[in-house]
């Protein structure tokens, strides 16, 4: 037996359906291409790990392709390329993804195989090993990065204790120090049916989706005991300064600030200042900061869409003799949104654009998937795609002046650069 929950009328074509074992399962209907796409999400990200197994989730999701019961690595790739399929896996902060697609008679043979590989995975010694190679490549090509350094201190300042603090990577430390062990342990844990979203956008009718999965993922049982409760510290907001200095023709000024969770209320005025300050060529801070003003090599801003608190950041890379004014330009371009209201036409403008883009990202069955699925995983349920447009159409510009005044108040400050440049920067 399942449990099907009816749309609202804005998602006729979207169904979801519980099954017995708790598998969430979504299904959207677009016939128009012979090809279906589908997203199975595990609510489990690096915000699982403990501290000092930073990089686990993504240790597992980069072995979780390399052996299956029954299969190796090379007859998984096998069988996923002699079709033309695409079968990948990913990890987030806040959740564990398997992507694929397939023209629609093979999606039965696909996702069968991605069934096998999320409950079997075998972790192969030598895989794990050389998985973890690679993710130590990854970590010290990042370590020469301005932009990367400058970032990976300030989510370390903005969220000390806060899973939030680490990169997905890890460091090298906790990377060398994880096991099949490990992973065998994390999957265990959080690899359960009551644990799994499943989205499903193409050539398929709900009623054969529905059937297919629970063909393939019906006889998962949901294990006796409960899912680990997740403890996360409070961040407690200490703005503060950091610098790195390194032998670089640029200087990165970066300003950080703890915004809110996505099912906050001013999640979407603070997504609609981030687009109005930094996003494109015709935002704030480019215009003011680069074209007027000759400062930035690049300008943007950035908050990312986060299940806890995310951060809310504005950067610039520039010269080095620039640092300081450079600096000072972007503390008043995000000061003046606290003491100057958004001009109607300005705020107008972001709006279109968000939503323009937002649009433009649900285009493909892939991203339909993932939208759906991303959404439903979050806990935000699939209307929050009616409910986001409505959100940012609604925002005025009395909302978004109070947002900038309750979270965009004192930056945390990241410096990567010349030492003289940087040091000099906050004299």
């Amino acid at each position: 037996m399942t449990q099907t929950v009816k749309p609202s009328l804005s998602h006729s074509s979207i169904h979801r359906t519980v099954l017995n074992n708790g598998i969430v399962v979504l299904v959207a209907e677009n016939p128009v291409a012979d090809i279906i796409a589908a997203r199975i999400f595990v609510r489990a990200g690096s915000c699982h790990e403990q501290r000092d197994k930073a990089g686990l989730a993504h240790l597992l999701s980069s072995v979780m392709t390399k052996g299956c019961e029954g299969l190796s690595s090379l007859e998984i790739a096998e069988q996923v390329e002699s079709v033309g399929a695409s079968l990948s896996t990913d990890a987030t902060t806040d959740y564990f993804l398997m992507s694929l697609k397939t023209v629609t008679s093979d999606f039965p043979e696909i996702l069968t195989l991605a069934g096998l590989m999320l409950r079997s995975p075998t972790f192969p010694e030598l895989q794990v090993e050389l998985e973890r190679r690679l993710a130590l490549q990854d970590i010290r090509s990042q370590q020469e990065q301005p932009f990367t350094l400058a970032f990976s201190q300030m989510r370390e300042v903005i969220y000390q204790n806060h899973p939030y603090a680490t990169s997905v990577l890890g460091d090298e430390a906790t990377m060398n120090g994880l096991s099949r062990e490990d992973l065998i342990q994390y999957h265990q844990t959080y690899f359960r049916p009551d644990n799994i979203v499943i989205s499903i956008a193409g050539r398929v009718t709900q009623t054969d989706a529905i059937a297919l999965v629970e063909q393939v993922f019906g006889h998962w049982q949901v294990p006796s005991q409960a899912l680990p409760l997740l403890e996360l510290p409070e961040i407690r907001v200490e703005p503060q300064h950091r610098l790195k200095p390194i032998q670089t023709q640029q200087s990165i000024v970066m300003l950080g600030y703890l915004g809110s969770s996505v099912s906050s209320p001013e999640y979407a005025p603070l997504k609609l200042l981030s687009t109005y300050l930094g996003n494109g060529l015709s935002s704030r801070l480019f215009v003011e900061l680069r074209e007027k003003r000759g400062l930035a090599y690049e300008v943007s801003s950035f908050y990312p869409t986060r299940q806890y608190p995310g951060s809310f950041v504005v950067y610039m890379g520039t010269a080095p003799e620039n640092t300081s004014i450079a600096l000072e330009g972007l503390r008043t371009e995000v000061d003046l949104l606290c003491t100057t209201e958004v001009s109607a036409t300005a705020l107008q403008a972001a709006k279109n654009k968000i939503l323009g883009q937002y649009a433009l990202g649900k285009q493909t069955n892939g991203q339909i998937a993932q939208i759906y699925g991303w959404y439903e995983t979050l806990g935000l349920g699939i209307d929050f795609d009616q409910v986001f447009q409505e959100l940012i159409t609604s925002v005025n510009a009395k909302d978004a002046m109070a947002a900038a005044c309750q979270y965009l108040q004192e930056p945390y400050i990241s410096l990567v650069g010349q030492e003289t440049a940087i040091n000099n920067a906050l004299v």
